[in-house]
């Protein structure tokens, strides 16, 4: 039944897609492809329905978790062009396939693959980043890239812990990227992630005029 509904959401992406219209604000990736620079995406769980509807970025590896969520996600992430990497952490802390997911997720990233992380999934708080981010940054040497998917119009499921947001039809959405962040630039992996999460809390503030 899952993979019923996973593709039925699939199609529902697809949909979607077409009915909404997107544009890319200060985006750094294609001279960081023409560099060969590493670089990971720092999104928001809340924006990941704007960000897989209009990703423009064939072969981009995302890490999902090994949950219902995530079974009901992975077909959504396949028609638009986006490589799943199944891995997170459990309740209790220990891991889950995280840092096997990890390892994929870095070679993927060294054979010349983007990547990108809703950094406070799968479980929250929302806005507040998970170790991940900064272990597979650092990992491989990569830039992280604040990045927040607005719609002008859409629907926020307020009983869910991030607040997620479905970008109504015929609707504008805007992909927004905030500076760089050099990972290796921080010793402390708490530092890195709390640069990671005021950059993203600035460009909500600035960028998400209905309020998030």
């Amino acid at each position: 039944m899952n993979r019923i509904i996973g593709w039925v959401l699939a199609c529902f992406m697809l949909l979607l897609r077409w009915l909404t219209r997107g544009s890319f604000v200060n985006d750094p990736r294609p001279a960081l492809r023409a560099a060969r620079t590493p670089y990971v995406m720092a999104a928001l769980h809340a924006h990941q329905v704007a960000a897989v509807c209009h990703n423009d970025e064939k072969g981009l590896v995302a890490m999902v978790s090994r949950s219902t969520d995530g079974d009901l996600l992975v077909p959504s992430l396949k028609v638009r062009s986006i490589i799943p990497v199944r891995g997170s952490s459990s309740k209790n802390g220990k891991d889950k396939g995280g840092l096997r997911a990890m390892v994929s997720m870095a070679k993927l990233m060294e054979q010349g693959h983007g990547a990108i992380i809703t950094v406070d999934g799968p479980r929250g708080p929302r806005g507040v980043p998970q170790p991940g981010i900064a272990v597979l940054a650092q990992r491989t040497n990569a830039l992280v890239l604040p990045v927040v998917s607005v719609a002008s119009r859409y629907w926020t499921l307020t009983k869910t812990w991030d607040r997620m947001q479905i970008p109504k039809p015929f609707s504008r959405v805007r992909i927004i990227y905030g500076p760089p962040i050099r990972a290796n630039d921080f010793t402390d992996k708490q530092a890195l992630l709390d640069a990671v999460q005021a950059a993203l809390a600035a460009l909500e503030r600035e960028h998400d005029l209905m309020g998030g």
